[in-house]
C-alpha cells in the first residue's frame, strides 16, 4: 500500500500552492509513507532473504530496489493507460496472489513430510537474478493501483514522482529493518503476507467492483491490526547469539 492511494491525503498536497507548504507536509508524507509501505516492505524482505546468502541480502536489496524505482517512474508515465486497461490491475493482483500462495504452501507441505530444517531451506532458495527480478516486480505490483489512483485524483506529476522517489528510499530502509527483524518476531513474516493478500483481495475488489466504497480507515486498521499481531511474540535476535558464542 502506498500513500498516494489514500485520496484525503493526496487532498492535503493538492491545497499547497506554494513551495514552502509543500516542504511543511513533506515530513507528515515521509512518515506516512514509511507505515503505509510496511506490507511491501515485509514481502520484500522475504524476498531478498529467500536468496539463501546473507552477504548477498544488501546488494540484492540495492539492485532490486533500483530497479523497482525505474519501473515506477515508466508506470507514472503510463498511469493513465493503466486506469483504462484494467487488465493491467488484474495481473498486480493475480501476482500478489501468487506471490501469497508461494509463500505459505511450500511451507505447509514441508511440515507435512517432516522434512529436515535444512532441506526446506534449499528449497525456499532463489538465485540472486531471481531474487533481483522478483523484488522490482513485487514493488511494481504493489504500486499499480497506488499510482493510477494518484494520477486519477491529482495532475501533480512532481508530487506523484516525489511520492515514488520517497517510497524508494524508504522501501530501501525500512526492507533492511525487516529482513533483521523477521528473525526477532516470527510472526511478523506470516502477518506481512496477510497484508499482501489483503491488497490483493482489495485490487480485485477495485477492478470487478469499481463502485463500491472500500473506506481508508478500513484498510489502516486491517494492516495495523495484522502488524500488531506480527510484533507481537518476540524470540532472541539469532544474529546477536551468534557473535555471542563466537
Amino acid at each position: 500500500m502506498d500513500i498516494t492511494s489514500l485520496p484525503s491525503l493526496t487532498d492535503l498536497f493538492e491545497g499547497a500552492d506554494q513551495w514552502r507548504e509543500v516542504l511543511s507536509l513533506l515530513p507528515v508524507f515521509v512518515l506516512l509513507e514509511l507505515i503505509l509501505s510496511a506490507d511491501n516492505a515485509v514481502a520484500l524482505a522475504a524476498i531478498a532473504r529467500s536468496n539463501g546468502q546473507p552477504e548477498q541480502e544488501k546488494l540484492a536489496l540495492n539492485v532490486g530496489i533500483g530497479m523497482a524505482l525505474v519501473l515506477r517512474i515508466g508506470l507514472i508515465v503510463l498511469a493513465q493507460w493503466v486506469l483504462q486497461n484494467l487488465w493491467v490491475q488484474v495481473l498486480a493482483a493475480v501476482y500478489l496472489g501468487w506471490l501469497v500462495l508461494d509463500h505459505f504452501l511450500p511451507r505447509s507441505a514441508s511440515d507435512g513430510k517432516d522434512a529436515s530444517t535444512a532441506e526446506t531451506k534449499s528449497v525456499r532458495q532463489r538465485s540472486f537474478l531471481k531474487t533481483v527480478v522478483l523484488l522490482g516486480f513485487t514493488d511494481l505490483a504493489f504500486s499499480i493501483d497506488s499510482v493510477a489512483a494518484a494520477v486519477a485524483i491529482s495532475d501533480q506529476v512532481i508530487l506523484i514522482t516525489a511520492g515514488a522517489v520517497i517510497g524508494i528510499v524508504a522501501l530501501r530502509f525500512t526492507s533492511a529493518l525487516f529482513i533483521r527483524w523477521l528473525d526477532i518476531y516470527p510472526r511478523l513474516e506470516t502477518a506481512g503476507f496477510l497484508a499482501v493478500a489483503f491488497v490483493a483481495i482489495r485490487l480485485m475488489i477495485h477492478v470487478l467492483l469499481p463502485d463500491l466504497n472500500q473506506p481508508d480507515w478500513f484498510t489502516l486498521l486491517v494492516v495495523l491490526a495484522l502488524f500488531s499481531w506480527g510484533f507481537s511474540i518476540r524470540t532472541a535476535d539469532p544474529r546477536k547469539s551468534e557473535s555471542h558464542a563466537c
